[in-house]
């Protein structure tokens, strides 16, 4: 990180005036911020919270849900249903600090998540359908047949019927 150099019309700036907090921390000998600090949760040795954005479509076949959760194995995920209630929980290990790192940014969150939805009536709880590629999770859960959309045929008075078959011969003739 250190051969990050700002630069302005081509020249390097002094290194003093890279940073002036980091000055006053070199000319103080302390840091006046450093209680207001926000120190990464995996340093301080306290969790952090994980939570997983997730998406919720409807199909005319099934219900899908997928979820962003990049750096979690399938051994750190439980999917469980119970009646109509789908609960999606796992965790996201943090990475161990080695002596000698200096942490620049630190803004990735680690720990457990836990995530639950109510199914809607016609779920069909015995056939979900779970899958984990590229960091994203995969629900399916489908729709019981009985509970899937039927499209209606409207019956047409005399008239309408008229009307129909004459569609339909010109739509054959064409």
């Amino acid at each position: 990180m250190a051969n990050l150099i700002r630069k302005r019309s081509g020249q390097e700036m002094a290194p003093a005036f890279q940073d002036p907090l980091q000055l006053m921390r070199n000319l103080l000998g302390f840091d006046p911020f450093q209680a207001m600090a926000v120190v990464p949760a995996a340093l301080t040795g306290q969790e952090q919270l994980f939570v997983p954005d997730f998406e919720v479509k409807e199909t005319p076949e099934a219900y899908i849900f997928k979820a962003d959760v990049p750096g979690v194995s399938e051994g750190d995920l439980d999917i469980s249903v119970t009646g109509n209630r789908l609960v999606v929980s796992g965790k996201r290990e943090a990475e161990t600090k080695n002596e000698g790192e200096r942490f620049y940014a630190y803004e990735r969150t680690y720990g457990s998540f836990s995530r639950a939805f109510t199914l809607p009536e016609g779920a069909d709880t015995e056939h979900v359908n779970a899958d984990l590629k590229n960091g994203v999770l995969a629900l399916t859960i489908p729709k019981r047949p009985e509970q899937q959309p039927k499209k209606v045929e409207i019956k047409a008075g005399k008239e309408g019927q008229a009307k129909a078959k004459a569609r339909a011969i010109a739509a054959a003739t064409r």
